[in-house]
């Protein structure tokens, strides 16, 4: 197991995360601070497209390139000349992509992901990626605008965003949950019709809770770690996210609780433009490798092995 700090208070983290994203993001930093005076938004009840997955990826080349050596006029050959891997991360979700105080660096599961497939490029990560702190509305945009090479940060595969960009084969199973404060009452979702339920606006959980048979009254965040902090200043009843930032939220904050089984499945790939499919190619690849020597099961022990689930590495589905 990897040594990290634990039971980080929600205003603290979000500090934190500023701090993080300063040295990869500025803008990402700016939208953090300004989080802090924001006010939790409660969004329009009109239902919007259900947020249904879609999870085929392309198919791994037949014979993957030796690292250091790149097919000529690839994008990894591109990638490989600029000298680092430009990768959209998450820095406030502890345990898969989180800001950490004591190193000054952006830790967890998924970073370390980031670094295999550097690696897979480079033959080594270290000096060879140059990580990016993003905000939920900045992923698409900044995979189709060439700002980062790749998302690696915690995004469902939903078909609307396949419109948008490609995604790679899934690389973990999380499931929607709910996270309460410790004396609520509330014993599931179903039990929150009509309360405040946070999720960070415009994210997969807001599509989910607002079609639900009883839906709650849905407030949108500009990042999901505010609405910890919504919740620890009582401005909201609960949280509906993904698992594994819910439970990234109950080691931060000792006097939440996770209620309720799973009621929306919620697989995430990794985001890279739909002009680089021999990117996503190679990338699913490296997922397939990892999968292979053990490196994703063993990384799976490393960061969540202490608070989540252990699964065991997702079935990739190929397309094409």
């Amino acid at each position: 197991m990897k040594s990290r700090l634990r039971h980080f208070a929600g205003l603290v983290l979000v500090a934190a995360t500023a701090a993080g994203c300063g040295a990869t993001s500025d803008q990402a930093s700016r939208i953090a601070l300004a989080a802090l005076a924001t006010p939790p938004q409660h969004l329009k009840p009109k239902p919007p497209t259900p947020a249904t997955t879609c999870t085929a990826s392309l198919r791994p080349p037949a014979t993957m390139p030796t690292p250091g050596k790149m097919p000529a006029r690839s994008f990894m050959a591109q990638i490989h000349r600029r000298g680092y891997l430009r990768a959209g991360v998450n820095a406030g979700a502890l345990d898969f992509g989180y800001y950490n105080p004591s190193t000054g660096k952006i830790e967890g599961f998924e970073i370390d992901l980031v670094n295999e497939i550097a690696k897979a490029i480079f033959g080594t990560a270290k000096g060879h990626v140059q990580p990016v702190a993003l905000t939920v509305g900045q992923r698409e945009p900044f995979v189709r605008q060439g700002k980062v090479d790749i998302v690696v940060d915690t995004v469902t595969m939903t078909c609307a965003r396949s419109k948008e960009v490609d995604f790679s084969t899934v690389y973990y199973d999380a499931k929607q949950r709910v996270l309460v404060p410790a004396n609520s009452p509330a014993k599931s979702i179903g039990d929150l019709a009509g309360k405040r339920v946070c999720a960070t606006a415009g994210s997969t959980p807001v599509y989910v809770m607002q079609h639900l048979p009883h839906p709650p009254d849905v407030v949108g965040a500009p990042q999901a770690i505010d609405c910890l902090v919504y919740l620890q200043q009582g401005k909201i009843d609960g949280i509906s996210t993904d698992s594994s930032i819910l439970l990234g939220f109950n080691q931060q904050d000792p006097n939440t609780k996770l209620v309720g089984p799973p009621f929306a499945d919620v697989p995430y790939g990794m985001e890279i433009s739909k002009t680089h499919r021999d990117f996503v190619r190679f990338v699913n690849g490296v997922l397939a490798e990892l999968e292979r020597n053990g490196t994703w099961q063993q990384l799976q022990a490393e960061w969540l092995g202490q608070f989540h689930q252990l699964q065991a590495p997702p079935k990739p589905k190929y397309d094409g």
